[in-house]
């Protein structure tokens, strides 16, 4: 879930233009001039303290200073495809089962930053801000014992999978590298939300040095920040017939309420992924618990050919919460169910999955636990929608069981007829997924000379470039002007009475399900065609 609310503000003043669309007063933060960690722990404080009894800080209008956000767009930052091969992978078995279980994979998967990283803030998105990508990656391997989970073919430590031929940078952490090998390699921190800590591995070192010495960002040129910035998700080598391109397209549909739509395809394997992203946030206490919006139904995945052609895969959000606000050290824990539905299915039986995250307890450290369980279910009654606990299902109806730590180590068993919901025999266990030994894959976008001017990374160019230099000034200068010609242009649509229409997604975004458009579609198209070497 992501947190696209758009703060407005037109000068460096206290004082706030008006916004009649927003649904209550500001929250504003001035900047407190000192950009080190105590200044920015002292910016947070007071956003917390002005935030205590708001009932929905996603809806307000809030007001940031740039130093406190980092340089990567809100709409690059969303996408649930940090592991876009494993989301390939969901339509790869014969069997109706394997495929339950390639989503449940999939869902733990998807936001793998949360695991490796900290909790930063991306910029803010405007109204008809767009985003797109894509990905070339190995397809995940088998072996022939069917309960052992894939051989992943990058960005992972496990020494049975192919090593990530790529050059560091402390930005996504993981490899990446130009597709100009003219040019330097140059070392900056990029824009990623969450930056992983995750020290080098084998499979993540470079297989060749640098052309350069990497270079600070203090003392890189803007120019060369642009450029780089431009290269920051390069795989390398393009593409070619070893891998699967996945694709990913996204736009911000509304402003009051902030929401984006986004869409991600597959061709190869069949599969494709819609969905709504807005959300409700709310202090509580020390913590940040954040839900989905009303528009926010979960992600919905469709098998188009195949195996598994004609099923659909629901998955619901669970509630999110962001901790350790006043000590400054952000962890997030994740509460509530995660339910998996898969409707449409071929065969004699219906699956549906139940991913219960534990409670933490106020005391203590954080364990993250989850638990779950496969059962089936009967698509013509209703009964099944009461099963949001791994104790709700009848025993009677669950296949297999799973459990263990979503930072971690994840894993499950079949069971039999009358045997216990529980993973008591670790022998009889199989792994799932490890999450500690995987990263995420970084994605490959178009150079800026060749996006267009309300495109995200286009769109914030100098702010990027301020923030990365530390001109914050500079960046919050750049900041305004892109929300105040934001601001321009609702009161011209509203003195011609006109509607925002989104470019890319269809305007009704009711059923959760986002279409495409002509436009949304030529664009997929397009970035399917997209030659990864040329592409920076």
């Amino acid at each position: 879930m992501s947190d696209k609310q758009d703060g407005v503000i037109p000068t460096t003043e206290p004082a706030l233009a008006i916004d009649e669309e927003a649904p209550g007063p500001p929250i504003f933060v001035p900047d407190s001039g000192d950009n080190g960690e105590g200044g920015k722990l002292k910016m947070i404080v007071q956003l917390v303290k002005k935030s205590l009894g708001v009932k929905d800080i996603a809806a307000m209008r809030l007001s940031l200073p740039a130093s406190l956000l980092e340089p990567l767009p809100n709409l690059e930052y969303w996408h649930y495809l940090d592991r876009p091969d494993l989301f390939a992978a969901i339509n790869d078995s014969d069997d109706p089962f394997e495929r339950m279980l390639a989503v449940v994979r999939f869902t733990f998967t998807k936001d793998l930053k949360f695991v490796h990283g900290k909790v930063c803030k991306p910029y803010n998105s405007v109204l008809g801000e767009h985003f797109r990508s894509h990905w070339d990656v190995p397809p995940v391997r088998y072996s022939s014992d069917p309960t052992q989970p894939p051989i992943y073919g990058t960005h992972t430590t496990d020494t049975h999978s192919a090593p990530a031929s790529t050059t560091t940078l402390p930005s996504e952490t993981f490899s990446i590298k130009s597709g100009h090998s003219e040019h330097s390699t140059k070392s900056t921190r990029s824009g990623l939300s969450l930056v992983s800590k995750t020290k080098p591995s084998p499979s993540t070192a470079p297989t060749s040095a640098p052309t350069s010495a990497p270079t600070s960002p203090q003392r890189t040129s803007p120019a060369d920040l642009v450029g780089h910035m431009s290269n920051l998700s390069l795989v390398p080598g393009g593409s070619d017939n070893n891998t699967i391109r996945v694709v990913f397209i996204t736009e911000q549909v509304s402003h009051h309420p902030p929401i984006s739509a986004y869409y991600a395809t597959c061709p190869a394997r069949s599969v494709e992924m819609t969905g709504i992203d807005q959300i409700s946030a709310k202090v509580s206490g020390t913590t940040l618990r954040v839900s989905p919006g009303s528009y926010n139904k979960g992600i919905y995945i469709n098998i188009t050919g195949g195996p598994g052609e004609g099923e659909s895969y629901h998955v619901t959000h669970p509630v999110a919460n962001v901790n350790g606000i006043l000590r400054g050290s952000f962890y997030i824990t994740v509460a509530d169910s995660t339910i998996i539905t898969c409707s449409g299915g071929k065969g004699k039986e219906c699956y549906r999955a139940v991913i219960e995250y534990k409670e933490e307890s106020w005391l203590g450290k954080a364990h993250f636990l989850v638990e779950g369980v496969i059962h089936t279910y009967d698509e013509d009654s209703t009964e099944h929608e009461e099963w949001t606990k791994v104790k709700h299902v009848p025993r009677s109806r669950v296949v297999a069981v799973f459990d263990g730590c979503w930072r971690n180590h994840i894993r499950w068993r079949r069971t039999t007829s009358g045997s216990s919901v529980s993973l008591s025999s670790v022998s009889e266990s199989h792994t799932l997924v490890d999450l500690s030994k995987l990263q995420v894959i970084p994605k490959v976008v178009r150079p800026l000379h060749k996006q267009l001017p309300n495109e995200s990374r286009k769109l914030w160019e100098n702010v990027t470039t301020g923030l990365l230099c530390k001109e914050y000034g500079d960046a919050t200068k750049h900041k305004l002007a892109i929300e105040q010609r934001q601001r321009d242009e609702a009161s011209e649509r509203k003195r011609k009475g006109e509607m925002f229409i989104p470019n890319y997604f269809e305007t009704d975004i009711s059923s959760g399900a986002p279409v495409l458009t002509a436009e949304g579609r030529r664009a997929v198209e397009e970035e399917l065609q997209e030659c990864s070497s040329e592409a920076s």
